[in-house]
């Protein structure tokens, strides 16, 4: 009997530390991997790949290579569209609007005259006789 009771108490021992070693189940956005002077930190949602370290007390995290040339090749395609589009232009810059002169103000403020006026007329027409706006 006592030989069983050690047998069993071996067996919840063990499988104690196995449960103790098992790696927790990942959460969240990022899955981090031990690697060379830090861990890999893998973007779960986008798929971005950063190697990171602890330098003078920071945290800091770096794209991987390949994450990298695609960047700056992105960059540099852009610098490229913005050149084209800048000689396109000649090096104008864009027209700027002037302010409205007093003329269109006193059309705009004519216009809303006119409108207020209509909008109160039809109140009036349509509220009962005896109240009053």
């Amino acid at each position: 009997m006592r030989a069983i009771t050690i047998l069993v108490f071996v067996l919840l021992v063990g499988a104690a530390r196995a449960e103790d070693q098992a790696p927790a189940p990942e959460t969240g956005r990022f899955a981090m991997t031990p690697a060379p002077n830090g861990f890999l930190r893998l973007d779960k949602e986008t798929g971005a790949v950063a190697h990171c370290a602890v330098e003078d007390g920071l945290s800091v995290c770096r794209a991987a290579a390949d994450e990298r040339a695609a960047l700056e090749a992105e960059i540099a395609r852009l610098s490229r569209e913005n050149a084209e589009l800048r000689a396109k232009l000649g090096g104008a810059e864009a027209p700027k609007k002037p302010w409205p002169g007093e003329q269109e103000l006193d059309r705009a403020l004519s216009f809303t005259e006119k409108f207020v006026r209509r909008m109160m007329k039809l109140f009036r027409e349509e509220t009962p006789e005896g109240e009053r706006l």
